[in-house]
């Protein structure tokens, strides 16, 4: 389910993070599914629990997972799954990443074409 890129230079913890938030967004993962223990991802992914729990402590302060003492992580519901402030921050994303978008020398046709398919990956529902 996690594929991680040792050579990558992005920290472990956020590989793990992009993940896991790709995989809620997309609905694989569903609101209030168990995600696996720290223990057994550790083991899994031969990485150190400590990096596994930064990972799911950072999710969890960001509202995409919730834990339950003694029962483990669970992924949020999609009402209490993060709103205001990360928008806020996914727009200030969105709007650099379209300014080096049109730097080099993407199209407004191009860019829309990207986001029909973000939709339809996402189950959206397209007017063509």
């Amino acid at each position: 389910m996690f594929e991680l890129d040792i050579r990558s230079r992005k920290p472990i913890y956020e590989q793990l993070m992009d993940k896991i938030k790709e995989l809620i967004v997309y609905g694989i993962l569903k609101p209030d599914e168990q995600l696996p223990s720290v223990r057994a991802l550790s083991a899994q992914l031969t990485v150190n629990p400590n990096t596994i729990q930064k990972a799911y402590r950072e999710l969890e302060r960001d509202g995409y997972i919730y834990s339950q003492p003694g029962k483990g992580s669970f992924v949020s519901p999609a009402e209490q799954q993060p709103q205001d402030i990360q928008r806020e921050a996914m727009r200030e994303q969105l709007l650099k990443l379209f300014a080096e978008a049109i730097y080099l020398g993407f199209t407004q046709s191009d860019m829309e074409k990207l986001y029909r398919q973000a939709m339809e990956g996402k189950g959206g529902v397209q007017d063509d």
